[in-house]
């Protein structure tokens, strides 16, 4: 009995409340039941039970307005003890239904949502737009009169969609600058608002020297400022980071050569209205490159907890590399967009196939070994002129072109061969091709194709490959070669032309930037010229200080 009446009470059972039957007393509206205090259901609707089925338990009859003697209050007592072997007592608690606190904090969360995002922002007005809402205004004046016509300001809500607060606030603002004669002013002061952000001006930055700026935190800490601000700074392009490279020294006799050789790429018909370069489709540029097995500090993203890659090499200082020459000619593309002739002519190492003399813990004795060449000489380069070179260029070169003077040019390197050479006099000319050696001006990596930006290519796709062996490396090599896109190297051809261009505008000397003129944005305009004409003043500029200084020595 007493455990009955305990999980009553616990349950928010009264003593005169029935589970299933409806006295006179839970039809009274006097006071709302247990149920509906806690806010889950509305007075007078059933409350299902997710536990068990519903089950009739008996009615306890009993009178609203009598009160009860003690022989009555012993049978109710009785007929309780009775029922409760009838009575299906349901759980403490249901955890498909949530507590009173978890309901109270969740529509307390929900109320105070919805009223922090009752309404949605209005955006602020631009100066554009209050600019335009005051001309809507002053078109819609009444003639002779300060007002406005009947209506306008309502018309002006609809419109543009602002209170008649903000267009009001407008108009007035108008009125009061013209009474006092001055223009009409709709620009608002909220750049006024919040925190400035501190401004660095160009003589700051400059008067520190260049040893106190290699990093943000060293230029930060001469600014008197955070390294987070300057950051911010370089982010904004208040400030421009950038990699100094060290470029090779320029005389006076080396600028008028430069200045001599991009003149004798404009052709001559052109120069007095509109000085344009050749094509350069005869052109066919050749260097020399070592490829270097691996890097010292490769870096490579890993995935998390993965451990780190363990390289090892017998020494830092004596990586295994191979020297290799590489020949590159302008691509041609047909008219339909599609690439006739990649210009790839070859790379081809400088290596020698070399027996093994003695067995080892690496190979047994007789073992073919690639081996590079311990001294590239002149032999070396005319070799690989005579018997790799021209090969490849008879076997690649485009058949319906006309006539096939082709111009190889290299660098002043003593390895190369001049076109007087005794043995390269008998084999330049050979099937109806024409081959004509050219020195391009010493000192000037920036004129050949290779130097300019080819090899940089090529490298990047070596090391995605992570050769490890010798033999790797030079597979690699000649991959990597093969994979780059020929529109990588006609673009390259363009940057040529371009670099020309700076070449003359600096009268021969290298302080200028490597320029970048869109080329991918124009291809893909139809606005990509072949030819890039170069500007008429720098060229008679050039060619006046070219014919003095000639004057002169």
């Amino acid at each position: 009995m007493a455990s009955d009446q305990e999980e009553d009470d616990f349950l928010g059972y009264s003593d005169n409340e029935g589970d299933g039957a409806n006295t006179e007393s839970d039809s009274d509206d006097d006071g709302p039941t247990a149920v509906d205090e806690n806010g889950d259901f509305d007075e007078g609707q059933s409350v299902p039970d997710l536990n068990e089925a519903p089950q009739q338990v008996p009615e306890l009859n009993e009178e609203p307005h009598q009160v009860p003697n003690d022989e009555d209050v012993a049978e109710q007592q009785t007929e309780a003890v009775s029922s409760s072997h009838l009575q299906v007592v349901p759980y403490l608690f249901d955890l498909n239904m949530p507590s009173h606190e978890e309901s109270t904090s969740s529509q307390h969360q929900s109320d105070t949502t919805t009223q922090v995002h009752h309404k949605p922002r209005t955006p602020r007005i631009s100066n554009e737009l209050r600019l335009e809402i005051l001309l809507f205004l002053l078109c819609r004046k009444n003639v002779g009169e300060e007002t406005l016509i009947h209506g306008t300001v309502d018309l002006a809500v609809k419109e543009y969609g602002y209170t008649r607060r903000t267009i009001g606030g407008i108009w007035n603002k108008a009125k009061k600058q013209k009474a006092a004669l001055n223009s009409y002013v709709v620009q608002n002061k909220y750049h006024n608002c919040g925190r400035k952000r501190i401004q660095v001006t160009y003589e700051q930055v400059a008067s520190i020297g260049m040893g106190d700026r290699t990093c943000i935190r060293d230029l930060a800490q001469m600014l008197n400022l955070g390294p987070t601000t300057v950051w911010r700074m370089v982010m904004r392009k208040l400030i421009k980071p950038h990699s100094s490279p060290l470029h090779p020294g320029i005389s006076d006799d080396c600028k008028m050569a430069r200045v001599r050789w991009v003149l004798r790429l404009i052709m001559d018909i052109s120069i007095p209205h509109e000085p344009t370069y050749y094509s350069m489709f005869d052109f066919i540029h050749i260097d020399e490159k070592w490829f270097y097995l691996t890097k010292k500090n490769q870096r490579v993203y890993l995935a998390n907890n993965e451990p780190f890659p363990h390289r090892t090499a017998k020494s830092r200082t004596k990586i295994p590399k191979f020297m290799f020459m590489a020949a590159v000619a302008r691509p041609r593309w047909g008219e339909d967009g599609q690439c006739e002739f990649d210009g790839k002519i070859g790379i081809f190492p400088f290596t020698d196939s070399i027996a093994a003399k003695r067995t080892s813990k690496n190979r047994v004795k007789g073992t073919i070994e690639t081996k590079p060449i311990k001294s590239v000489n002149q032999i070396a380069t005319r070799g690989m002129l005579i018997n790799n070179i021209i090969l490849a260029i008879k076997e690649k070169w485009p058949p319906h072109v006309g006539e096939k003077v082709i111009y190889i040019i290299q660098d002043n390197a003593k390895a190369h061969i001049l076109q007087a050479d005794p043995e390269w006099q008998q084999h330049f000319q050979q099937d109806g091709f024409t081959f004509v050696l050219t020195q391009q001006p010493p000192n000037n990596p920036d004129c050949n194709i290779l130097d300019l930006g080819y090899f940089r290519s090529i490298q990047s796709l070596i090391h995605k490959k992570m050769p490890r062996t010798v033999e790797d490396l030079s597979g690699a090599v000649i991959d990597s070669f093969k994979e780059l896109h020929p529109k990588t190297l006609s673009n390259v051809w363009m940057t040529l032309q371009f670099v020309s261009k700076e070449i003359l505008k600096h009268k021969g000397n290298n302080d200028y930037q490597l320029p970048h003129n869109k080329k991918k944005i124009l291809a893909d305009e139809g606005n990509l010229p072949e030819q890039v004409k170069a500007p008429i003043w720098a060229v008679n500029e050039c060619i006046q200080v070219y014919d003095e200084w000639k004057a002169n020595h």
